[in-house]
């Protein structure tokens, strides 16, 4: 089995102008030139992804988008498609947010359009998957990221799945300070896997990298990436800190 290299992103949802954005950027930098073994990806709003370009060339930082739309091209008016993601240097993108389900009308079907599109072009589909609180507290925490899973990945072979990225936000973790325990996070990670070992195979799930996110911050990303089936973390409001994304990226899994 290869090893998995661990996936820091930062997803800066509705925030920073060009010149906040590009500010972000110059302070990150410095502080994560020195952190190897890991990928860095930040993730932000369309009107700053140009900018974070420039201002990216020639570090390790990578460029995501927070979204995208599955038509090529068309009168598709406020979209944005897989190629002008590609012109502006984006590798990855995010997929299915659980912000994009609640308030956009994402469902398990536009998820798996977007994934196909994202594949067709070579971008790295950021799959998100994850359970509201309700849900949790009634028990059915596995069958919705069940249902989540393969919903995004109906009629995907294998090939196509290793080039997913997956996203476990517990949406009851977001923007409210509470985080999922190591333990819940790896609990719900090992049960992706083996989800995944169903639906493509036990290379292809042994390979696949699984990011936890939701509140992740400085305090307690060390904790959370010393769990075996935690493959990274998605990032949101603390990827708008500097200092606090800087350590992030530079975890250091408890032993």
């Amino acid at each position: 089995m290869m090893t998995r290299v661990p996936i820091i992103a930062g997803n800066w949802k509705m925030h920073c102008t060009r010149a906040e954005a590009q500010a972000l950027v110059a302070a990150l930098t410095p502080s994560i030139l020195g952190a190897a073994g890991r990928e860095v990806i930040v993730a932000p709003p369309f009107t700053a992804l140009d900018t974070v370009a420039r201002a990216i060339a020639g570090t390790p930082i990578q460029l995501a988008a927070q979204n995208l739309y599955w038509e090529p091209k068309g009168a598709f008016t406020g979209e944005v498609s897989a190629a002008m993601l590609r012109d502006v240097g984006c590798v990855a993108v995010i997929v299915g947010h659980s912000e994009r389900r609640q308030y956009f009308g994402e469902t398990d079907e536009t998820v798996n359009r977007k994934i196909r599109t994202c594949i067709e072009a070579e971008l790295v589909p950021i799959v998100c998957v994850g359970e509201i609180l309700s849900e949790r507290d009634r028990g059915e925490t596995a069958a919705v990221v069940e249902k989540q899973l393969r919903g995004a990945w109906s009629g995907l072979d294998r090939d196509a799945i290793t080039k997913c990225v997956v996203a476990y936000e517990p949406v009851w973790a977001i923007g409210t300070g509470r985080t999922a325990t190591p333990a819940q996070a790896q609990e719900v990670h090992a049960l992706i896997r083996r989800l995944t070992t169903t639906l493509a195979s036990a290379d292809v799930a042994g390979n696949l990298r699984i990011l936890y996110g939701g509140s992740v911050k400085a305090n307690n990303v060390d904790g959370l990436m010393a769990e075996v089936d935690v493959d990274g973390a998605l990032v949101g409001g603390a990827s708008l800190q500097a200092d606090e994304f800087a350590r992030i990226v530079n975890f250091e899994p408890l032993s």
